[in-house]
């Protein structure tokens, strides 16, 4: 695997006055910088990525940041709070509890897969 993390946040911009707001006017870009300069900053640049990322649909809890493959969602982060993430979730493994937004890493209720079609007796399938 090319990368042990993805680290994606949150930069959406709306027209001044939408009542959801934005994560970029509560200062995204600002996280997205510090994640990109405290990852060089470790070294870790070649194996942690962050990314500006579209609407992650948690615009009232922005900036948020979603930190993949454990699927890990934080909110209200802001650049200070960038290299406690780094250091205890993306390096210790430990994700940062003050910050997490638990009610959106269930995801939603998704039916399991139907069963794979079977070839009845005359060839054709169910």
């Amino acid at each position: 695997m090319r990368f042990t993390h993805h680290v994606f946040i949150c930069e959406n911009k709306r027209p001044d006055g939408d009542q959801r707001g934005s994560c970029c006017a509560r200062g995204a870009e600002e996280v997205r910088r510090a994640f990109k300069d405290e990852l060089a900053r470790r070294g870790l640049k070649g194996r942690i990525r962050a990314n500006g990322a579209g609407c992650l649909d948690a615009c009232s809890q922005g900036p948020a940041v979603v930190v993949y493959p454990e699927g890990v969602w934080y909110g209200h982060v802001t650049a200070a709070d960038v290299p406690e993430i780094v250091e205890r979730h993306l390096v210790g493994g430990q994700p940062v509890e003050r910050l997490r937004l638990r009610e959106l890493e269930a995801g939603p209720k998704v039916a399991p897969p139907a069963a794979p079609a079977r070839p009845r007796q005359d060839g054709w399938t169910r």
